[in-house]
């Protein structure tokens, strides 16, 4: 016998209606947090950025590709990085190269950020398989200045980053080691989205969420979150060109 509940059908309508109530109250509070998603005021963008891409350096305004949206993720790959991208952030941009041509024909441009020099950026991309613009924003503000990224001594004055780099559990000595990067180094990455408008001739930015908001996670937990079985607590996580089996 499986070791969960065994019930009837009408067990199962009972508690699934109760769930359904509840998935109902998350609906409408999510429909609230969608609207004030939408309020947030939009702030200038003020300095100007020349960021590296395949096809030479572009202006942020030059990322938009002609659309007024600009959806950005920022992979965890730093300058110290020697082995590659967050395994789990890896895994978040496997899932992005489907909704391009969608997002493309909403007026929404998607893009990933990462601080490794473009070369690296370039060679991983090939590596992943992935479509998606890939940027650097190596050698310049602009992790920093939106939150994307901590100088060493911004990360020292956080007690909770101070103790996982002083006394680091297992998994994530492990995860240092995926990336090839000192934790003090590596952690100081923030997996994030970020977004822009652009608007008569103006850059905006308009949002930023960064781990661990459910938002920030590969889209395979989300499907997971509908298995029947509760995914393994183990933070791990594989690229996928790196499956033990």
């Amino acid at each position: 016998m499986p070791e969960h509940q065994i019930g009837t059908r009408e067990d199962w309508q009972s508690a699934r209606d109760e769930l359904a109530k509840l998935e109902a109250e998350q609906a409408q509070l999510n429909e609230q947090v969608k609207k004030k998603r939408l309020e947030l005021p939009w702030v200038p963008v003020e300095k100007e950025y020349e960021l590296d891409t395949a096809e030479g350096k572009k202006t942020l305004a030059e990322l938009f590709d002609g659309r007024s949206q600009l959806l950005a993720y920022n992979i965890m790959f730093g300058p110290d990085y020697t082995k590659g991208a967050c395994p789990g952030c890896t895994s978040l941009a496997d899932g992005l190269d489907g909704s391009l041509v969608h997002l493309n024909h909403r007026d929404v441009t998607l893009i990933c950020f990462s601080r490794a020099p473009i070369e690296r950026l370039t060679a991983y991309k090939e590596r992943m398989g992935w479509e998606f613009p890939y940027v650097s924003t190596y050698d310049s503000d602009f992790a920093f200045d939106f939150g994307l990224a901590m100088t060493e001594e911004q990360a020292q004055q956080i007690p909770e980053m101070k103790e996982m780099i002083d006394d680091p559990p297992v998994w994530l000595e492990e995860w240092s080691h995926q990336v090839g990067a000192e934790l003090k180094d590596g952690l100081r990455e923030a997996p994030s989205w970020i977004s822009f408008a652009r608007d008569n001739g103006t850059v905006y930015h308009t949002y930023t969420v960064t781990a661990p908001d459910p938002f920030v996670a590969p889209y395979f937990n989300f499907l997971l979150e509908r298995t029947p079985k509760e995914p393994s607590a183990e933070p791990r996580v594989w690229r996928k060109d790196e499956y033990p089996d």
